[in-house]
């Protein structure tokens, strides 16, 4: 029986290696996918605690400390609208808390700070 030359890749070879090669390209799409999806989650993070943190910091900083009770408003962080709710409650022996909770699209909580205030 004459041998025969071996030239190159049998047509099954090919098939698997394109399997493979077909299998890491999925995989790096979906990490690209997951990437793209977990970067604007922290981004969305990001400003409603700016803004949360801005709320907050107004309050412990203003001349004359804040009123009990709740106060809301919206502020505009990134290219978004962030509604906030402050409320601020006595701590005790001249202190103040101070919660401010941030809500985005659809009125999730996307970001929360909490302090406190000392006596003049």
């Amino acid at each position: 029986m004459p041998a025969r030359a071996e030239q190159g890749f049998t047509l099954l070879e090919m098939l698997v290696a394109m399997a493979v090669l077909s299998l890491g390209a999925l995989a790096l799409l979906n990490l690209a996918g997951e990437n793209t999806r977990t970067a604007g989650a922290l981004e969305q993070r990001f400003f409603a605690s700016v803004v949360a943190e801005n709320r907050a910091v107004e309050a412990l900083t203003a001349p004359a400390p804040p009123a009990l009770g709740e106060e809301r408003g919206a502020d505009r962080a990134g290219r978004e609208t962030w509604r906030w709710t402050r409320r601020v409650s006595a701590a005790g022996e001249g202190m103040l808390r101070v919660d401010v909770r941030v809500a985005g699209p659809g009125d999730r909580t996307a970001g929360e700070v909490t302090a406190f205030r000392g006596p003049p």
